[in-house]
């Protein structure tokens, strides 16, 4: 089986579900009205409400929702084949993934940008909202255990991808203040500046190693987890423009570009797959996954199709910052689509 045809399929397969399925989603379903203020107008405070651009908001979902997930699952997946994975992130980004996405951040933007457990316990009951208070503190435990240990050990004493990280909080905070406060909405001009500047640090980084500033950015496991903490505490505590929306929006950019031109290299080298459609391990005994294909698939690849930690991004920041709300779709179906593009090159 050659790779290109995936590729061009999967492709058009999402832009024809962007168009139609999700356009009827929006005008029938969710029923998006431009007319009704949004939280960020209606609620601005200049911290947490704050009405953005919505590619920039794009940038920011979007580095949410795609974190390692989707780079680990469908690599761990592939031991069942490569057609089983394909076909669920496939249909499970357009059909469960984007619909959960969409969904939730239309009915956050409906209650004042508030999260999960406070619709829960809004629309439900107070005990609902205390359980999925308490839910929701286990899933970020987890997920924070399990995706930090990913980051950590691929940072861990390595002096080029730890500058190149560190470089994009002053970028990000330069890109911020240019675009919301110096020139406001001039977001082009600050995207020039924060590629750039990105290119230049992920270029010259690696001469970094070997050099007299090589210490100053290499770090054990155990220091690293707290930088990480550090900077998770500034991200939530500064206004959303400064730090974390910007920084979202320049991670994005640098991650879409390069499953852009991974693309584009699949559909014009047109490489053949040495992976079968289907393994003997479908019925269990894999070298990473003991258990049979069903229901592992569906286990181990969630973020490429459907997550719930998705849930949290949808009511967390993202409907706090939507101007319009025919940009949902554009922000929740988008970037979940992408995320399945992200796992399907992979």
């Amino acid at each position: 089986m050659n790779a290109m045809p995936l590729v061009i399929g999967a492709l058009a397969f999402f832009a024809l579900a962007y168009r139609f399925y999700f356009g009827f989603i929006a005008a029938k379903i969710a029923t998006a009205d431009d007319l009704r203020l949004t939280p960020a107008n209606r609620l601005y405070d200049g911290q947490n409400y704050y009405p953005m651009s919505k590619w920039v908001l794009f940038g920011h979902h979007f580095a949410a929702i795609a974190g390692a997930g989707p780079l680990v699952g469908p690599v761990l997946a592939v031991q069942f084949g490569y057609f089983p994975g394909f076909i669920w992130m496939l249909v499970g980004a357009v059909f469960a993934g984007a619909v959960h996405d969409f969904i939730i951040l239309t009915a956050s933007i409906h209650h004042d940008g508030k999260s999960l457990a406070e619709i829960a316990r809004t629309e439900i009951s107070k005990v609902s909202g205390t359980t999925t208070s308490i839910a929701i503190l286990l899933i970020l435990i987890l997920v924070l255990a399990g995706l930090g240990l990913v980051v950590i050990n691929a940072l861990a004493e390595s002096a080029w991808g730890t500058f190149t990280i560190a470089a994009t909080i002053p970028i990000a905070m330069l890109m911020g203040v240019w675009m919301f406060q110096i020139r406001k909405g001039k977001t082009v001009e600050a995207t020039i500046f924060g590629v750039i500047l990105l290119s230049l640090a992920v270029i010259y980084g690696r001469y970094v190693p070997g050099s007299s500033i090589a210490s100053w950015f290499t770090f054990d496991h155990k220091t690293l987890t707290l930088l990480l903490c550090g900077y998770g505490f500034f991200a939530s505590v500064l206004p959303v423009w400064l730090l974390l929306s910007p920084r979202d929006y320049l991670s994005s950019i640098m991650k879409l570009t390069v499953i852009a031109m991974l693309a584009i290299g699949i559909i014009i080298v047109a490489p053949n797959l040495k992976m079968p459609a289907f393994t003997s391990f479908i019925h269990g005994g894999g070298p990473i996954i003991p258990g049979a294909l069903f229901p592992y698939l569906f286990i181990t690849i969630a973020c490429g199709a459907i997550s719930g930690f998705h849930s949290l991004v949808s009511s967390g920041t993202t409907p706090k910052m939507i101007s319009k709300e025919s940009h949902i779709k554009t922000i929740a179906v988008g970037s979940m689509l992408a995320e399945g593009m992200v796992s399907i090159w992979l």
